[in-house]
């Protein structure tokens, strides 16, 4: 007959005047006052994980309690230079079909046809096959960590393993189209509908194959100019969380745009839409014939905007793009496309090896053996086109 297990208890920590419990030796202090719902809702939660490792085989924890608990633990987890990354949205955009299906169903009765069932959802949704696998990837990811954490019993997650990803032309589910170059004709269109800043930017992924997201976090501390060729080392990028460094190599077409937007602070981003907004206020208000009247500064004030950050984002630059689009009547594109505008031009001058290195693709069996050759190739073709 097996033991039965007690729920630890609700204490009061008097000098803070916080609730505890006690677990597994060591006092676990909970969020919010005693009493609290924030502290009563922390409290339940803590004591059904302790619950549940006690004796996973006779776990009662439902896929809604799992998706909340994992969930926790990937905001605090997915965190790059202390700030979260976009996983802990995907994993949330993931958990939706399966929470909304099988929500209520115990976590240790889901099996590899119900995860059947989740991907043909997902599929009759028409998301995309390769947006279909990542998604049904991170279910998986959820039960290995229960199972990691003995919220689960061992075999759940070799049941789910077992289920193969969609293959190309073998599913019903929709197939991407492949990221196209963009044409020049498209980005020149645009160039009287952006800030300087962006238009600095877009430059800046067309002359080096830069991605989106390490052009926007472009600062002086991060420039090496002592060369002919300038080397920007991003302060984060794709893959540093597999232990691979970056460097983009900037041409004099790349130096001289960089160099309108250096600032006495090394730290501060170069390309910044609070300075870009400045610009645009003052051209207003250099083009303005009739003084304001004081009803439209009553609504101005009335209605204050939010003010734009530090830096770009990914989404603000892209939204960026496509409103310009929109104001030039040309077909939407977005930053990315730059990039494989500038792989295309940059493998038709230099072959697919120094492009590899230029567009930052090494790979991680040979990257060691072959960077330095590739560093000094990727230079000399950057000082010829970047």
């Amino acid at each position: 007959m097996p033991r039965q297990v007690r729920k630890p208890s609700y204490l009061l920590h008097k000098a803070t005047n916080r609730a505890r419990v006690r677990i597994d030796g060591r006092d676990v202090y909970l969020d919010g006052e005693y009493r609290s719902e924030e502290s009563l809702e922390h409290y339940d939660r803590v004591c059904r994980e302790w619950l549940l490792r006690q004796d996973p085989s006779r776990c009662r924890l439902t896929i809604d309690d799992l998706a909340v608990i994992y969930t926790e633990h990937a905001d605090g987890y997915y965190v790059k230079n202390g700030k979260p990354t976009s996983e802990a949205t995907n994993i949330r955009m993931a958990l939706r079909p399966l929470v909304k299906m099988f929500g209520t169903m115990r976590a240790a009765e889901f099996g590899s046809l119900k995860l059947k069932a989740v991907r043909d959802a997902m599929v009759r949704d028409g998301r995309v096959r390769t947006s279909v696998n990542r998604m049904v990837g991170r279910i998986k990811r959820m039960f290995r960590w229960a199972v990691e954490q003995e919220l689960l019993p061992a075999d759940i997650y070799a049941r789910l393993a077992a289920v193969a990803g969609l293959r190309k032309g073998r599913s019903d589910a929709v197939e991407s189209q492949p990221v196209k170059p963009v044409p020049e004709a498209w980005v020149n269109a645009i160039e009287p509908h952006v800030s300087r800043q962006v238009w600095a930017l877009i430059q800046l992924q067309t002359f080096t194959g830069a991605r989106p997201g390490e052009v926007i976090i472009m600062r002086g501390c991060d420039l090496n100019t002592s060369g002919r060729v300038w080397e920007y080392v991003p302060e984060s990028h794709k893959a540093e969380h597999h232990g691979r460094s970056r460097i983009i190599f900037l041409g004099p077409r790349a130096q001289a745009v960089v160099r309108e937007f250096l600032k006495p602070d090394l730290t501060a981003y170069l390309f910044s839409p609070a300075d870009a907004r400045v610009e645009r206020m003052a051209r207003r208000r250099a083009a303005r014939k009739t003084p304001v009247q004081p009803s439209q500064q009553d609504r101005r004030k009335a209605a204050p905007k939010k003010q734009p950050g530090a830096r770009y984002t990914i989404f603000s630059y892209r939204q960026a793009v496509a409103k310009a689009c929109a104001k030039a009547d040309v077909p939407q594109w977005h930053p990315h496309q730059l990039r494989h505008s500038a792989a295309t031009a940059i493998r038709r001058e230099a072959g697919l090896d120094t492009a590899r290195t230029v567009l930052g693709h090494a790979s991680l069996a040979v990257a060691e053996v072959y960077a330095e050759r590739d560093a000094a190739k990727a230079r000399e073709i950057m000082a010829q086109i970047g």
